[in-house]
């Protein structure tokens, strides 16, 4: 079964914060938006506005390092590819610092390039006295550079097995020139409103990369010649189709 969405872009707030393990102490916290950038020939820089919301400076340190999947796992590795300025910033409370990104070399002809944006926060030295343990927040973004040849699309094939008496293994191939985001996955005998299986997660599968999810299934019978209703919440719309259990 394939499937081709069209893919979406758009930016949202996101809020992290995280607390030293400590008597009672907090750590730096800072608001990032966009949480996603997407580049292209026509777009090849960007700005983040990286915002500090705690009661103390914060110092924040950037790098950018390639991404890739081996295995339905993430490899990062360092690159020149991606250019972000400046390198490491004091943001005073309730400051802002806007970090540039710039691309260095020209948009793959077919596929969407995949990179990875890292913020770590510097923490300060430890106050005299102070016997916890700090801990440094440190966040991710996706930076995702479309193709010259137009916008990169996920083509997606889903595999459905059954593994003993209680478990589904769903597998998704993505065989596009594009990312996938998966967040909600359910399934469901024909008819029926209760899930069969569910998961909830936050997965990207890149482009010419698998993913597989081992589903329990919910006190219900399954035989290998069933046919089941698949839907999958993606960042790029749902898919809500048939499939037969035992597809391979």
């Amino acid at each position: 079964m394939h499937w081709v969405p069209k893919l979406k872009f758009g930016s949202v707030m996101a809020f992290l914060l995280m607390l030293l393990c400590s008597r009672g102490g907090i750590a730096g916290s800072f608001e990032v938006n966009p949480i996603r950038i997407d580049l292209s020939a026509n777009a090849r820089s960007a700005a983040l506005s990286v915002r500090n919301s705690g009661a103390e400076a914060v110092v924040v340190q950037t790098s950018i390092v390639s991404w890739t999947q081996e295995n339905g796992q993430d490899v990062y590795a360092p690159t020149k590819e991606i250019l972000g300025t400046p390198p490491i910033a004091t943001i005073p409370p309730g400051g802002e610092q806007i970090l540039r990104l710039g691309m260095r070399r020209a948009p793959d002809a077919v596929n969407e390039l995949t990179y990875r944006v890292f913020l770590q926060e510097v923490p300060p030295p430890p106050k005299p006295g102070f016997q916890g343990l700090q801990v440094a927040l440190r966040l991710s973004l996706p930076i995702f550079v479309q193709p010259r040849q137009g916008p990169a699309k996920a083509t997606l094939v889903w595999n459905l097995e059954l593994q003993g008496d209680d478990t589904l293994r769903l597998r998704l191939d993505n065989n596009g020139t594009g990312h996938i985001q998966v967040s909600e996955i359910a399934l469901f005998q024909a008819g029926q409103e209760q899930a069969v299986a569910s998961q909830s997660s936050l997965v990207y599968v890149l482009p010419g990369q698998s993913r597989a999810w081992e589903l329990k299934t919910q006190s219900v019978r399954l035989k290998p010649t069933d046919r089941l209703r698949l839907k999958v919440t993606t960042d790029a719309g749902s898919v809500d189709t048939d499939i037969d259990l035992g597809s391979r």
